[in-house]
């Protein structure tokens, strides 16, 4: 039978994306869905570390070197995604002398550049420390941005033919016997969402072959053709701090617990993590003392944070995956290698397979495991060449750097555009001398330059523009700006569509300030309900209700 496309793939968080690119670029004819936005799931709501290796040094050695090396070649194809800051893996009275010999000498056989420092040298290169912190070891871990990465890897796939189907939901796998050939999908109902297809109907999409890269909702999948796929997710906290209290990745040197690791990211610095199973990962509870253990132990590692303002508190779930009999009942000892299953091997059931586990340091060496099963199922004879290509975006840093100021690039807000768009910002940041630049997002210095080009990427999805841009990710999440932004889509879109645009926008800023809800906080909070309910009647008071609307007069400057 014809097939609307060869490979289909599921999932458009790291994994799958990355999955699509690789097909892509060997030429293969290639579909990814995702039921909501790129890095909706898993990969938007982890940590952004970009891992040495050094935390799996002890525990699990394979994943360790795995990281290591997909860790260089990260900073070498992705380098408008990651920022070098370092890691340390630090020693407080309490921790054992023994596990810190491990952590050194595992380093070292998985390869990873591991030196010791003194306590007085590790706080020379992070002041706020505590100063009982006796000693530490520094290795190469950096930050990453998931969303910037997730996205210029879906972007390269459609510069090679693929298609990239956001909200779009998998409802059903349609299945023949003993064959997967395809899914069916509902396309969301939201108007102006960046879809090719009518917005609140279903589709068939019909392929050869069926890569199931859904992460923690991989067993979800697996069940609509009756296939069982034993993942155990795993809900973990992440809290968001308003400064950066530390410009080094500070991880506690001890055996893998909850509450352990500082990551610098972007304008901000992520506490995380716990790790407590769950049975569905879309409705677990999200609990307060869960923020307050973050806060309160990372203190005693940088006791500044104890005082620091909080602005926003995520959870996100791990995709862990236990092989059969292994019998583990603690998800910190489950392994973080990624497995890959073929479904005609061990189910019987042709057409389709599946990969899980993992992390999103190795994202890419799990789509080149994967797309070099496909290529041998499909008959296509191509390599893989994903750990050489850099992403739209890294391409010629360095003679970006050298033709800045004829980009007019030599300002703060400029060079922070410069950062996110990598070797793209000529191309986006160059506008003649009579359209103005106006800043959109003061918080993370975004101007109207990048917002219209995420514009013409996403559409009217305002999420969508958010994780392509950072607008509304900074301290005011979205109070001063988030207004702005909607102004952005006039007069592409019609006024209903901006206002959809901005409440969804807006809902989701707020969704995660609700466990922050004290302090400095507690006022941004309520000085950003004031400007909305008082200048745009948001709280809808029938006695301030406004005529409608004229968005024209509005040019969305700062």
């Amino acid at each position: 039978m014809a097939h609307d496309t060869t490979v289909l793939v599921l999932g458009g968080g790291s994994t799958g994306c990355g999955i699509a690119r690789d097909l892509a670029i060997r030429g293969v004819d290639v579909t990814l869905v995702e039921r909501g936005n790129l890095t909706g799931g898993t990969t938007g709501r982890m940590h952004g570390l970009l891992h040495s290796g050094g935390r799996y040094a002890v525990s699990d050695q394979a994943s360790a070197t795995e990281c290591i090396e997909e860790n260089e070649i990260l900073r070498n194809i992705a380098s408008h995604c990651v920022e070098e800051t370092g890691g340390l893996f630090v020693q407080r009275p309490e921790d054992s002398d023994e596990y810190f010999r491990e952590k050194l000498a595992g380093c070292r056989d998985c390869g990873i550049p591991a030196t010791v420092l003194s306590g007085r040298e590790a706080r020379e290169i992070e002041p706020y420390l505590a100063e009982d912190v006796a000693r530490a070891i520094q290795v190469p871990d950096g930050a990453v941005d998931p969303f910037r990465l997730c996205v210029a890897n879906a972007l390269d796939a459609e510069r090679h033919g693929a298609r990239v189907e956001t909200h779009a939901e998998v409802i059903d796998l349609l299945r023949e016997g003993d064959d997967i050939y395809g899914v069916e999908v509902r396309h969301d109902s939201g108007p102006g969402k960046r879809t090719h297809a009518t917005p609140g109907t279903t589709e068939e999409i019909t392929a050869e072959y069926v890569v199931n890269a859904t992460g923690a909702w991989a067993g979800r999948i697996g069940a609509m053709a009756d296939l069982d796929i034993a993942v155990r997710p795993s809900k973990g906290v992440m809290t968001i701090m308003n400064v950066r209290q530390v410009d080094t990745v500070i991880n506690r040197c001890r055996p893998k617990g909850d509450a352990d690791i500082i990551v610098p990211h972007e304008t901000t610095a992520i506490l995380g993590t716990t790790d407590e199973e769950v049975d569905d990962p879309d409705d677990y509870p999200e609990e307060q003392w869960e923020v307050d253990q973050m806060i309160d132990t990372l203190a005693e590692l940088v006791p500044i944070i104890e005082d620091a303002r909080t602005i926003r508190s995520f959870w996100g779930v791990r995709p862990l995956y236990e092989p059969p009999g292994t019998g583990t009942q603690d998800p910190t000892d489950i392994t973080r290698d990624f497995f890959l299953l073929d479904h005609d091997e061990r189910d019987g059931v042709g057409g389709m397979s599946s990969i899980v586990g993992g992390k999103f340091t190795t994202y890419r060496a799990m789509a080149e495991e994967i797309a070099d099963h496909v290529c041998a199922k499909l008959g296509v004879d191509a390599r893989c060449v994903t750990a050489e290509e850099p992403l739209p975006g890294s391409e010629d840093i360095a003679v970006l750097e050298e033709g800045m100021d004829s980009f007019g690039l030599r300002s703060p807000i400029a060079r922070r555009s410069k950062q996110r768009l990598g070797s793209r910002a000529p191309d986006v940041l160059e506008t003649n001398e009579n359209e103005a630049n106006p800043v959109i997002c003061q918080c993370e210095g975004v101007t109207r330059a990048e917002i219209q080009d995420a514009v013409e990427q996403s559409g009217s999805d305002l999420n969508a523009v958010r994780i392509r841009t950072r607008a509304s990710m900074g301290n005011c999440q979205g109070g001063f700006c988030c207004q702005n932004m909607a102004n952005e889509l006039h007069p592409r879109y019609d006024e209903q569509t901006v206002r959809d645009a901005l409440d969804e926008l807006f809902q989701e800023r707020w969704k995660g300030q609700r466990h922050a809800l004290w302090g400095e906080q507690l006022s941004q909070a309520m000085l950003n309900y004031a400007l909305h309910a008082t200048t745009m009647n948001r709280d809808n008071d029938p006695a301030n209700a406004p005529a409608q609307v004229d968005y024209a007069q509005f040019d969305g400057g700062a």
